[in-house]
């Protein structure tokens, strides 16, 4: 469904909180290739297309004869209210079940995060603790996940059948992300690409859900699906 005029989408709201947070934080706005660096754009002419609908929509102001003349208007309160801010903790597996080294999350920087307008998340999780996870793998690629993209997860040890989850086994600790599935006493791992075999977990004493998938941010051009 294509988005009204002036309706933001979730790289508008990424661009506008940048621009308040360097106004807030360093004083004066960013550049264009800081803001590509902020929100993992690659071309700056993208960046312009972005600024310009902003300012045509009165979110910002421009003075193109100066290389960090953009400011803000008074319009982008509500949009930036909706942003939330969930932090990156780690990498997750989606391939066979692998050593990670990173599965206590220690290894990444605390201040790394995506920021994520509510209205794109499950009304039922918008309360609930959320973090993020880098995928590692092409298993659950049929589900529209893929290698480098970013889950969401919401923290909890309990999932339903054909959850997407994030497990752990305590015995080996290894890593991996599928669909879970509950199966006569074992729990079934499922991939969703055909180039991977299931994984059956006949303890499950042995294994711990780290979190449900509840959103994902896709690594071609950062848009949350």
């Amino acid at each position: 469904m294509a988005k009204k005029k002036g309706e933001l989408s979730e790289r508008h709201k990424k661009i506008l909180a940048i621009l308040k947070r360097y106004q807030g934080e360093v004083g004066y706005p960013p550049s264009i290739r800081e803001i590509c660096k902020e929100a993992n754009i690659s071309s700056t002419s993208v960046v312009n297309y972005y600024l310009n609908q902003l300012e045509e929509w009165n979110y910002i102001e421009r003075d193109r004869k100066i290389s960090r003349g953009v400011r803000l208007t008074n319009k982008i309160s509500k949009a930036i209210d909706d942003l939330m801010t969930i932090p990156v903790l780690g990498m997750i597996g989606a391939s066979e079940l692998i050593p990670n080294p990173s599965s206590d999350f220690a290894n990444y920087d605390p201040e790394t995060s995506v920021q994520v307008a509510r209205s794109l998340l499950p009304e039922r999780e918008r309360g609930e603790e959320l973090f993020a996870l880098k995928v590692d793998g092409e298993s659950m690629i049929d589900a529209m996940v893929n290698d480098g993209d970013i889950v969401v997860m919401k923290s909890t040890q309990e999932a339903k059948d054909g959850d997407m989850v994030a497990i752990r086994l305590t015995d080996t600790d290894e890593t991996t992300l599928k669909f879970f599935y509950r199966e006569n006493g074992s729990v079934r791992l499922q991939p969703a690409n055909p180039e991977y075999e299931p994984i059956t977990i006949h303890d499950p004493s042995t294994m711990i859900i780290q979190g449900k998938v509840v959103l994902v941010i896709r690594q071609m051009d950062g848009s949350p699906v």
